[in-house]
């Protein structure tokens, strides 16, 4: 079966090859036809698993196509070379063609084609080089965002988010996140608002910026039905126990069905996040009563702790 896919696959190469060949009663190439017979070479390699002879029939293709000012076509060709690099496990070249691709399709007036191709680039390289993955991700929401097609821009936004967080650059990923939420609200969608206020909370707290997180959830009591939600709440309480180092406090909201139940990344933000100082103090203070003597370390204790906030 291989042998005979491969057969055929010269078959049409040869085809091509005459297509391409120029006499007195035919002076130009027939570009149109080669990449015709190149393009049905290269599925012949594919089917017979010969994956960079492929490659090569499908590049063939695309520089016909071009030659045809058939651009779309050259940059579909393109992207399926760049498949027959991830069949090899060669993913940097994959990328490297789809990206080749992406650029051919602004180029060619076809930009969703362009985001779409971004967007399968980047889950082909995410389980190799998150870094990568998030710049594809990024940039397939630009051009999404360009488009004015916000709910697709902002679902790959909310890719590269989660991936910056567990990079722990967790700067760009307040910045991400604030995006989110505002293309969130743009159209209306807010009980997504909230969970990004979550998001935004958590990434901040890890940050070490109290403040930050302070401010976006008061900044979200202005979203219609934020104020008294579950989200709302929930991070009135965590800023609290976070604020007077109540190690109880923050453990219990941040182990509750709504934060443990949020996207992977950001559960594990909660379910690692610490107050400051380790929220000793409290457990000592609790501890107290159960000794004879204890009460004025109790007090002591308790003192000290209102010192620090």
């Amino acid at each position: 079966m291989a042998a005979q896919k491969i057969n055929e696959a010269h078959e049409h190469i040869a085809k091509a090859e005459k297509c391409l060949k120029t006499s007195l009663t035919k002076w130009k190439p027939d570009y149109d036809s080669a990449a015709s017979e190149y393009s049905k070479a290269a599925v012949c390699f594919k089917n017979a698993k010969q994956y960079e002879q492929a490659k090569d029939a499908y590049l063939k293709e695309a520089e016909y196509q071009t030659e045809n000012k058939t651009l779309f076509h050259a940059a579909k060709a393109i992207e399926q070379a760049g498949m027959m690099m991830k069949e090899q496990k060669k993913m940097p070249e994959a990328i490297q063609y789809i990206e080749k691709a992406c650029m051919m399709y602004m180029e060619n007036g076809t930009p969703d084609t362009a985001a779409m191709a971004l967007d399968r680039a980047g889950k082909l390289i995410e389980p190799l080089n998150l870094e990568k993955a998030v710049d594809l991700y990024q940039k397939a929401a630009g051009v999404f965002e360009n488009e004015d097609r916000l709910r697709q821009a902002v679902e790959m936004l909310g890719k590269a988010s989660r991936l910056l967080v567990r990079l722990r650059r967790l700067d760009e990923a307040a910045v991400a996140v604030q995006k989110e939420k505002n293309m969130y609200k743009e159209f209306e969608n807010f009980p997504m608002c909230y969970k990004k206020t979550t998001a935004q909370v958590l990434i901040h707290l890890h940050r070490g910026d109290f403040v930050a997180a302070d401010k976006c959830v008061r900044e979200s009591y202005s979203l219609p039905g934020y104020s008294g939600s579950e989200d709302c709440v929930a991070m009135e309480t965590l800023l609290q126990g976070y604020d007077e180092q109540d190690e109880d406090q923050v453990y219990r909201v941040c182990n509750s069905p709504l934060l443990k139940y949020m996207d992977n990344d950001y559960a594990k933000l909660a379910i690692s996040l610490r107050v400051p100082g380790g929220g000793a103090k409290k457990k000592k203070a609790a501890a107290a009563p159960k000794g004879g003597a204890s009460g004025a370390p109790a007090e002591e204790e308790d003192d000290y702790e209102g010192g620090l906030c």
